[in-house]
Protein backbone atom coordinates (compact mmCIF):
# COMPACT_ATOMS: atom_id res chain seq x y z
CA UNK A 1 0.00 0.00 0.00
CA UNK A 2 1.36 3.09 -0.97
CA UNK A 3 0.82 5.49 1.63
CA UNK A 4 3.28 8.77 2.40
CA UNK A 5 4.76 8.92 6.00
CA UNK A 6 2.46 10.86 8.32
CA UNK A 7 5.60 12.52 9.01
CA UNK A 8 5.60 14.42 6.15
CA UNK A 9 5.86 18.33 6.12
CA UNK A 10 2.58 19.76 5.65
CA UNK A 11 4.48 21.96 2.16
CA UNK A 12 4.61 18.20 1.07
CA UNK A 13 1.37 16.86 1.64
CA UNK A 14 0.00 20.66 -0.10
CA UNK A 15 2.56 19.92 -2.45
CA UNK A 16 1.28 15.76 -3.34
CA UNK A 17 -2.08 17.08 -3.61
CA UNK A 18 -1.46 19.84 -6.02
CA UNK A 19 0.20 17.25 -8.18
CA UNK A 20 -3.00 14.87 -7.43
CA UNK A 21 -5.18 17.86 -8.63
CA UNK A 22 -2.95 18.66 -11.83
CA UNK A 23 -3.44 14.77 -12.90
CA UNK A 24 -7.13 14.89 -12.41
CA UNK A 25 -7.53 17.98 -14.19
CA UNK A 26 -5.83 16.64 -17.53
CA UNK A 27 -7.65 12.85 -16.94
CA UNK A 28 -10.71 14.72 -17.07
CA UNK A 29 -9.92 16.51 -20.21
CA UNK A 30 -9.50 12.70 -21.76
CA UNK A 31 -12.62 11.58 -19.39
CA UNK A 32 -15.08 14.40 -21.16
CA UNK A 33 -14.50 12.86 -24.85
CA UNK A 34 -13.96 9.20 -24.30
CA UNK A 35 -16.26 6.82 -26.57
CA UNK A 36 -19.05 4.78 -24.36
CA UNK A 37 -18.34 1.98 -25.22
CA UNK A 38 -14.93 2.23 -23.86
CA UNK A 39 -16.20 3.73 -20.25
CA UNK A 40 -18.62 0.74 -20.21
CA UNK A 41 -15.09 -1.88 -21.11
CA UNK A 42 -13.68 0.02 -17.89
CA UNK A 43 -16.27 -0.49 -15.54
CA UNK A 44 -17.01 -4.10 -16.67
CA UNK A 45 -13.32 -4.55 -16.15
CA UNK A 46 -13.31 -3.33 -12.68
CA UNK A 47 -16.31 -5.56 -11.55
CA UNK A 48 -14.37 -8.48 -12.98
CA UNK A 49 -11.38 -7.59 -10.93
CA UNK A 50 -12.88 -6.83 -7.72
CA UNK A 51 -14.22 -11.12 -8.31
CA UNK A 52 -11.01 -12.21 -8.84
CA UNK A 53 -9.36 -10.46 -6.20
CA UNK A 54 -11.80 -10.71 -3.91
CA UNK A 55 -9.26 -13.14 -1.20
CA UNK A 56 -6.82 -9.70 -1.31
CA UNK A 57 -10.00 -7.14 -0.58
CA UNK A 58 -11.06 -9.31 2.35
CA UNK A 59 -7.33 -9.70 4.01
CA UNK A 60 -6.62 -6.06 3.68
CA UNK A 61 -10.42 -5.14 5.44
CA UNK A 62 -9.82 -7.39 7.79
CA UNK A 63 -6.49 -5.60 9.03
CA UNK A 64 -8.91 -2.75 9.37
CA UNK A 65 -11.51 -4.13 11.19
CA UNK A 66 -8.51 -5.87 13.54
CA UNK A 67 -7.30 -2.56 14.06
CA UNK A 68 -11.42 -0.89 14.25
CA UNK A 69 -11.95 -3.05 16.72
CA UNK A 70 -8.61 -2.55 19.25
CA UNK A 71 -9.42 1.07 19.07
CA UNK A 72 -13.20 0.11 20.56
CA UNK A 73 -15.07 1.40 17.26
CA UNK A 74 -19.12 0.81 18.66
CA UNK A 75 -20.71 -2.03 16.59
CA UNK A 76 -22.47 0.45 14.00
CA UNK A 77 -18.74 1.65 12.97
CA UNK A 78 -17.68 -2.42 12.13
CA UNK A 79 -21.33 -3.13 10.69
CA UNK A 80 -20.37 0.28 8.05
CA UNK A 81 -16.72 -0.95 7.58
CA UNK A 82 -16.98 -4.98 7.37
CA UNK A 83 -16.75 -6.53 3.98
CA UNK A 84 -17.71 -9.96 2.71
CA UNK A 85 -18.17 -11.72 -0.45
CA UNK A 86 -21.90 -11.07 -0.44
CA UNK A 87 -20.68 -7.27 -0.07
CA UNK A 88 -17.90 -7.11 -2.34
CA UNK A 89 -19.79 -8.65 -5.30
CA UNK A 90 -22.58 -6.21 -4.65
CA UNK A 91 -19.98 -4.14 -5.16
CA UNK A 92 -18.92 -5.87 -8.77
CA UNK A 93 -22.53 -5.76 -9.32
CA UNK A 94 -23.06 -2.00 -8.77
CA UNK A 95 -20.53 -1.37 -11.50
CA UNK A 96 -22.17 -3.33 -13.73
CA UNK A 97 -25.36 -1.83 -13.38
CA UNK A 98 -23.51 1.77 -13.76
CA UNK A 99 -22.19 -0.07 -16.91
CA UNK A 100 -25.91 -0.70 -18.47
CA UNK A 101 -27.16 2.70 -17.56
CA UNK A 102 -27.36 5.18 -20.71
CA UNK A 103 -24.53 7.72 -20.86
CA UNK A 104 -25.34 10.90 -19.79
CA UNK A 105 -22.71 12.80 -21.70
CA UNK A 106 -23.92 14.51 -24.49
CA UNK A 107 -27.26 13.75 -24.14
CA UNK A 108 -29.76 16.70 -25.57
CA UNK A 109 -31.67 17.66 -22.01
CA UNK A 110 -33.78 19.90 -24.63
CA UNK A 111 -33.97 21.78 -28.11
CA UNK A 112 -35.89 24.55 -29.32
CA UNK A 113 -35.80 26.83 -32.50
CA UNK A 114 -35.91 30.53 -32.17
CA UNK A 115 -37.74 32.47 -35.11
CA UNK A 116 -33.83 34.09 -36.61
CA UNK A 117 -33.35 30.37 -37.22
CA UNK A 118 -30.44 30.05 -34.47
CA UNK A 119 -31.39 26.62 -33.14
CA UNK A 120 -30.44 25.92 -29.78
CA UNK A 121 -30.04 23.00 -27.02
CA UNK A 122 -29.22 22.43 -24.06
CA UNK A 123 -26.56 19.16 -23.61
CA UNK A 124 -25.49 17.52 -20.08
CA UNK A 125 -21.67 17.86 -19.58
CA UNK A 126 -19.54 16.46 -16.69
CA UNK A 127 -18.44 18.59 -13.98
CA UNK A 128 -15.14 18.19 -14.16
CA UNK A 129 -12.66 16.74 -11.53
CA UNK A 130 -14.65 15.95 -7.89
CA UNK A 131 -13.32 15.55 -5.01
CA UNK A 132 -14.77 12.50 -2.20
CA UNK A 133 -13.98 12.48 1.15
CA UNK A 134 -15.26 9.58 3.05
CA UNK A 135 -14.86 7.59 6.31
CA UNK A 136 -15.81 3.87 7.18
CA UNK A 137 -17.46 2.64 4.29
CA UNK A 138 -14.91 0.93 2.03
CA UNK A 139 -17.42 0.39 -1.02
CA UNK A 140 -17.99 4.44 -1.72
CA UNK A 141 -14.07 3.60 -3.12
CA UNK A 142 -16.05 1.65 -5.82
CA UNK A 143 -19.28 3.43 -6.03
CA UNK A 144 -17.74 6.97 -6.32
CA UNK A 145 -15.23 5.75 -8.90
CA UNK A 146 -17.36 4.21 -11.36
CA UNK A 147 -20.28 6.87 -11.13
CA UNK A 148 -17.65 9.71 -11.70
CA UNK A 149 -16.19 7.36 -15.00
CA UNK A 150 -19.40 7.44 -16.49
CA UNK A 151 -20.44 10.67 -15.89
CA UNK A 152 -16.99 11.42 -17.67
CA UNK A 153 -15.69 13.03 -14.48
CA UNK A 154 -12.36 12.23 -12.83
CA UNK A 155 -11.86 12.06 -9.32
CA UNK A 156 -9.96 12.17 -6.51
CA UNK A 157 -11.02 9.66 -3.33
CA UNK A 158 -9.86 10.20 0.00
CA UNK A 159 -10.33 7.56 2.25
CA UNK A 160 -10.98 7.43 6.37
CA UNK A 161 -7.76 6.55 8.18
CA UNK A 162 -9.95 3.36 9.70
CA UNK A 163 -10.59 2.30 6.04
CA UNK A 164 -7.07 2.69 4.34
CA UNK A 165 -6.15 -0.63 3.55
CA UNK A 166 -9.85 -2.00 1.96
CA UNK A 167 -9.87 1.23 -0.04
CA UNK A 168 -6.35 0.74 -1.57
CA UNK A 169 -7.27 -2.70 -2.46
CA UNK A 170 -10.47 -1.82 -4.00
CA UNK A 171 -8.72 1.09 -5.99
CA UNK A 172 -6.50 -1.12 -6.88
CA UNK A 173 -9.62 -3.09 -8.75
CA UNK A 174 -10.35 0.12 -10.28
CA UNK A 175 -6.91 1.21 -11.82
CA UNK A 176 -6.84 -2.31 -13.54
CA UNK A 177 -9.92 -1.69 -15.32
CA UNK A 178 -8.81 1.79 -16.47
CA UNK A 179 -6.05 0.09 -17.53
CA UNK A 180 -7.48 -2.72 -19.94
CA UNK A 181 -9.29 0.49 -21.47
CA UNK A 182 -6.75 2.53 -22.14
CA UNK A 183 -7.89 5.10 -20.00
CA UNK A 184 -6.04 7.02 -17.65
CA UNK A 185 -4.88 6.19 -14.33
CA UNK A 186 -5.69 9.79 -13.24
CA UNK A 187 -8.94 9.35 -13.82
CA UNK A 188 -10.01 7.95 -10.54
CA UNK A 189 -6.85 8.72 -7.60
CA UNK A 190 -6.71 7.52 -3.95
CA UNK A 191 -4.88 10.14 -1.83
CA UNK A 192 -1.74 8.37 -0.38
CA UNK A 193 -1.93 9.91 3.11
CA UNK A 194 -4.13 9.65 6.11
CA UNK A 195 -2.85 12.95 6.92
CA UNK A 196 -5.85 15.06 7.67
CA UNK A 197 -3.83 18.28 5.77
CA UNK A 198 -4.36 16.61 2.91
CA UNK A 199 -8.78 17.08 3.85
CA UNK A 200 -7.59 20.86 3.97
CA UNK A 201 -5.96 20.89 0.68
CA UNK A 202 -9.09 19.71 -1.03
CA UNK A 203 -10.79 22.04 0.74
CA UNK A 204 -8.69 24.46 -0.71
CA UNK A 205 -9.73 23.34 -4.01
CA UNK A 206 -6.31 21.92 -5.40
CA UNK A 207 -5.35 25.12 -6.88
CA UNK A 208 -8.44 25.09 -8.88
CA UNK A 209 -8.54 21.70 -9.86
CA UNK A 210 -11.55 20.26 -8.14
CA UNK A 211 -14.77 21.60 -8.90
CA UNK A 212 -16.90 19.48 -6.24
CA UNK A 213 -16.55 18.23 -2.93
CA UNK A 214 -18.63 15.38 -1.89
CA UNK A 215 -18.31 14.50 2.34
CA UNK A 216 -19.30 10.83 3.13
CA UNK A 217 -19.68 10.44 7.04
CA UNK A 218 -20.08 11.27 10.21
CA UNK A 219 -21.54 14.65 11.24
CA UNK A 220 -18.32 16.33 12.53
CA UNK A 221 -16.57 15.89 8.75
CA UNK A 222 -19.81 17.14 7.09
CA UNK A 223 -19.78 20.30 8.96
CA UNK A 224 -16.18 20.47 8.66
CA UNK A 225 -16.59 20.47 4.93
CA UNK A 226 -19.45 22.50 4.48
CA UNK A 227 -17.24 25.08 6.87
CA UNK A 228 -14.81 25.80 5.28
CA UNK A 229 -14.63 24.16 1.22
CA UNK A 230 -14.18 27.15 -1.02
CA UNK A 231 -15.99 25.04 -3.83
CA UNK A 232 -19.12 23.73 -3.97
CA UNK A 233 -20.72 20.70 -1.82
CA UNK A 234 -23.12 17.91 -2.12
CA UNK A 235 -24.11 17.02 1.02
CA UNK A 236 -26.50 15.74 4.08
CA UNK A 237 -25.56 16.86 7.53
CA UNK A 238 -27.66 13.86 9.31
CA UNK A 239 -30.25 11.46 8.77
CA UNK A 240 -33.01 12.16 10.79
CA UNK A 241 -35.19 9.88 9.18
CA UNK A 242 -38.95 9.59 10.43
CA UNK A 243 -42.02 6.77 9.72
CA UNK A 244 -45.28 8.23 10.59
CA UNK A 245 -48.22 5.51 10.84
CA UNK A 246 -51.07 7.55 10.09
CA UNK A 247 -54.75 5.95 11.46
CA UNK A 248 -55.62 4.77 8.09
CA UNK A 249 -52.67 2.26 8.34
CA UNK A 250 -52.49 -0.96 7.93
CA UNK A 251 -50.91 -2.66 11.24
CA UNK A 252 -49.56 -5.32 9.83
CA UNK A 253 -47.81 -3.10 7.18
CA UNK A 254 -47.05 -0.06 9.55
CA UNK A 255 -45.38 -3.08 11.93
CA UNK A 256 -43.08 -4.83 9.23
CA UNK A 257 -42.21 -1.03 7.39
CA UNK A 258 -41.10 0.63 11.04
CA UNK A 259 -39.14 -2.92 12.27
CA UNK A 260 -37.70 -2.28 8.67
CA UNK A 261 -37.17 1.54 8.67
CA UNK A 262 -35.21 1.18 11.89
CA UNK A 263 -33.16 -2.57 11.88
CA UNK A 264 -32.53 -4.22 8.53
CA UNK A 265 -29.45 -1.76 8.65
CA UNK A 266 -28.96 0.78 11.47
CA UNK A 267 -25.92 2.59 10.52
CA UNK A 268 -26.84 3.85 7.30
CA UNK A 269 -28.65 7.19 6.73
CA UNK A 270 -31.74 6.09 5.29
CA UNK A 271 -32.58 3.88 8.30
CA UNK A 272 -35.50 5.75 10.32
CA UNK A 273 -34.58 7.70 13.45
CA UNK A 274 -38.26 8.66 14.65
CA UNK A 275 -41.26 6.72 14.64
CA UNK A 276 -44.47 9.03 14.89
CA UNK A 277 -47.34 7.28 16.12
CA UNK A 278 -51.38 8.51 15.23
CA UNK A 279 -53.54 9.06 18.52
CA UNK A 280 -55.84 8.25 16.71
CA UNK A 281 -55.12 4.55 16.89
CA UNK A 282 -52.84 4.67 19.31
CA UNK A 283 -54.63 2.44 22.10
CA UNK A 284 -54.91 -0.62 19.67
CA UNK A 285 -51.67 -0.04 17.68
CA UNK A 286 -49.43 1.15 19.71
CA UNK A 287 -48.27 -1.76 21.88
CA UNK A 288 -48.27 -3.64 18.58
CA UNK A 289 -45.53 -1.39 17.05
CA UNK A 290 -43.58 -0.76 20.44
CA UNK A 291 -43.40 -4.83 21.02
CA UNK A 292 -42.44 -5.52 17.46
CA UNK A 293 -39.52 -2.74 17.72
CA UNK A 294 -38.24 -4.33 21.13
CA UNK A 295 -38.81 -7.93 20.17
CA UNK A 296 -36.22 -6.97 17.30
CA UNK A 297 -33.60 -5.80 19.98
CA UNK A 298 -34.23 -2.43 19.14
CA UNK A 299 -34.03 -0.01 22.11
CA UNK A 300 -36.96 2.53 22.26
CA UNK A 301 -37.35 5.75 23.59
CA UNK A 302 -40.41 7.39 23.75
CA UNK A 303 -42.82 10.02 25.33
CA UNK A 304 -44.91 9.68 28.43
CA UNK A 305 -47.67 7.77 26.41
CA UNK A 306 -45.31 5.11 24.42
CA UNK A 307 -43.86 4.38 28.03
CA UNK A 308 -47.31 3.19 29.49
CA UNK A 309 -47.47 0.86 26.55
CA UNK A 310 -44.43 -1.16 27.62
CA UNK A 311 -42.47 -0.92 30.96
CA UNK A 312 -39.45 -1.22 28.82
CA UNK A 313 -39.62 1.69 26.67
CA UNK A 314 -37.01 4.41 28.37
CA UNK A 315 -38.08 8.11 29.00
CA UNK A 316 -37.12 10.05 25.61
CA UNK A 317 -35.82 13.51 26.54
CA UNK A 318 -36.15 16.57 23.71
CA UNK A 319 -32.56 15.92 22.44
CA UNK A 320 -33.67 12.69 21.64
CA UNK A 321 -36.38 13.84 18.70
CA UNK A 322 -32.86 15.37 16.85
CA UNK A 323 -30.58 12.54 17.03
CA UNK A 324 -29.39 10.29 14.29
CA UNK A 325 -28.83 7.35 16.23
CA UNK A 326 -26.97 5.49 13.66
CA UNK A 327 -27.75 2.28 16.05
CA UNK A 328 -30.29 -0.40 17.10
CA UNK A 329 -32.48 2.70 18.85
CA UNK A 330 -35.78 4.54 18.28
CA UNK A 331 -37.57 7.28 19.55
CA UNK A 332 -41.52 7.06 19.80
CA UNK A 333 -44.01 9.91 19.97
CA UNK A 334 -47.79 9.91 19.71
CA UNK A 335 -49.11 12.86 17.46
CA UNK A 336 -52.35 14.28 16.97
CA UNK A 337 -52.84 13.43 13.44
CA UNK A 338 -51.43 14.18 9.85
CA UNK A 339 -50.22 17.92 10.64
CA UNK A 340 -48.87 17.37 13.67
CA UNK A 341 -46.13 14.83 12.20
CA UNK A 342 -45.71 17.09 9.55
CA UNK A 343 -45.00 19.71 11.82
CA UNK A 344 -42.94 17.30 14.17
CA UNK A 345 -40.56 16.49 10.75
CA UNK A 346 -40.50 19.76 10.06
CA UNK A 347 -38.69 21.08 13.17
CA UNK A 348 -36.43 18.04 13.66
CA UNK A 349 -35.99 16.22 10.81
CA UNK A 350 -32.44 16.87 8.40
CA UNK A 351 -34.54 17.09 5.07
CA UNK A 352 -33.45 13.87 4.18
CA UNK A 353 -36.01 11.04 4.06
CA UNK A 354 -39.31 10.52 5.72
CA UNK A 355 -42.13 8.28 5.29
CA UNK A 356 -46.25 7.58 5.94
CA UNK A 357 -47.86 4.65 6.24
CA UNK A 358 -51.31 4.82 5.56
CA UNK A 359 -54.33 3.67 3.12
CA UNK A 360 -55.88 6.94 2.71
CA UNK A 361 -54.40 8.53 -0.51
CA UNK A 362 -55.71 11.87 0.39
CA UNK A 363 -53.68 12.18 3.19
CA UNK A 364 -50.64 10.21 1.70
CA UNK A 365 -50.91 12.83 -1.20
CA UNK A 366 -50.79 16.06 1.37
CA UNK A 367 -48.06 14.28 3.43
CA UNK A 368 -45.74 14.08 0.40
CA UNK A 369 -45.95 17.35 -1.22
CA UNK A 370 -45.73 19.31 2.60
CA UNK A 371 -42.74 17.25 3.42
CA UNK A 372 -39.51 19.07 2.63
CA UNK A 373 -37.36 16.35 2.19
CA UNK A 374 -35.16 14.74 -0.37
CA UNK A 375 -37.35 11.92 -0.44
CA UNK A 376 -40.58 11.03 0.77
CA UNK A 377 -42.08 7.72 0.63
CA UNK A 378 -45.80 5.91 1.15
CA UNK A 379 -45.76 2.83 2.83
CA UNK A 380 -42.76 1.77 2.02
CA UNK A 381 -39.55 1.72 4.04
CA UNK A 382 -36.92 4.89 4.66
CA UNK A 383 -34.09 2.01 3.66
CA UNK A 384 -34.94 2.24 0.25
CA UNK A 385 -33.21 5.48 0.35
CA UNK A 386 -30.36 4.44 -1.89
CA UNK A 387 -29.17 4.91 -5.68
CA UNK A 388 -29.08 1.50 -6.23
CA UNK A 389 -32.45 1.03 -5.41
CA UNK A 390 -33.96 3.89 -7.05
CA UNK A 391 -32.27 2.38 -10.37
CA UNK A 392 -28.92 4.46 -10.58
CA UNK A 393 -26.26 1.67 -10.35
CA UNK A 394 -25.19 3.21 -7.05
CA UNK A 395 -25.10 6.53 -5.61
CA UNK A 396 -22.12 8.80 -3.74
CA UNK A 397 -24.09 9.86 -1.32
CA UNK A 398 -27.63 11.92 -0.58
CA UNK A 399 -27.55 15.43 -1.09
CA UNK A 400 -30.02 17.58 1.10
CA UNK A 401 -29.60 21.04 -0.14
CA UNK A 402 -31.69 22.20 -2.80
CA UNK A 403 -28.82 23.46 -5.31
CA UNK A 404 -28.06 21.55 -8.60
CA UNK A 405 -28.35 17.56 -6.67
CA UNK A 406 -30.88 16.57 -4.35
CA UNK A 407 -31.68 13.22 -3.20
CA UNK A 408 -29.52 10.27 -4.75
CA UNK A 409 -26.39 11.90 -6.43
CA UNK A 410 -25.83 9.37 -9.55
CA UNK A 411 -24.63 9.92 -12.90
CA UNK A 412 -27.37 12.36 -14.07
CA UNK A 413 -26.49 14.67 -10.50
CA UNK A 414 -22.36 14.54 -11.20
CA UNK A 415 -23.29 16.14 -14.34
CA UNK A 416 -23.95 20.01 -15.90
CA UNK A 417 -24.92 21.39 -18.99
CA UNK A 418 -24.10 23.89 -22.07
CA UNK A 419 -25.70 25.81 -24.73
CA UNK A 420 -25.17 24.56 -27.96
CA UNK A 421 -26.12 26.95 -30.76
CA UNK A 422 -26.58 26.53 -34.16
CA UNK A 423 -27.07 28.91 -37.06
CA UNK A 424 -26.22 29.60 -40.45
CA UNK A 425 -24.98 32.90 -40.59
CA UNK A 426 -26.64 35.01 -38.07
CA UNK A 427 -25.71 38.25 -36.83
CA UNK A 428 -27.48 40.45 -34.06
CA UNK A 429 -28.59 43.86 -35.65
CA UNK A 430 -26.86 46.55 -34.45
Amino acid sequence: MDVLSEEKPESSIAGVMAELGARARNGANVLANADSNVKTEALKAMAAALRARQGEILEANEKDMAAARKNGRPEAFLDRLKLTGERIEAMAAGLEAIAGLDDPVGDVISSWERPNGLVISRVRTPLGVIGIIYESRPNVTADAGGLCLKSGNAVILRAGSESQHSAHAIHACLVEGLNAAGLPEAAIQLVPTTDRAAVGEMLKGLNGTLDVIIPRGGKSLVERVQKDARVPVFAHLEGICHVYVHQGADLAMATEIAVNAKMRRTGICGAAETLLVDRAFADTHLKPLVTALLEADCEVRGDKETQAADPRVKPAGEEDWGTEYLDAVISVKVVDGADAAIAHIARYGSAHTDAIVTDDQSVAEAFLGRVDSAIVLHNASTQFADGGEFGMGAEIGIATGKMHARGPVGVEQLTSFKYVVRGHGQTRPL
